[in-house]
């Protein structure tokens, strides 16, 4: 979808991302851990579960975004929902 918005082949994309260290995978991935951290720490969202916000972002399974959250952030959701202001 991404290749045919910008009309390039799936391969260029991947090309470019791979020419920056980082595969298009990992990017999306990077993303989608920002914006749950983001949302976490808003205390706009205090009220929602960690696993609606996972879901939401685009995460299918609650253990593979645990996982993938600590190892990113040396920390769990619950960590940083915990510190943030209130």
């Amino acid at each position: 979808m991404l290749a045919m918005r910008h009309r390039v082949t799936p391969r260029y994309i991947h090309k470019l991302f791979e020419a920056e260290g980082v595969t298009l995978s990992r990017f999306v991935l990077h993303q989608r851990l920002a914006h749950v951290h983001r949302l976490l720490a808003d205390p706009r969202h205090g009220h929602r579960t960690i696993g609606e916000l996972a879901f939401e972002v685009g995460f299918g399974d609650l253990s593979t975004f645990n996982r993938e959250f600590c190892r990113y952030y040396g920390a769990t959701p619950s960590d940083v929902r915990g510190s943030a202001p209130k």
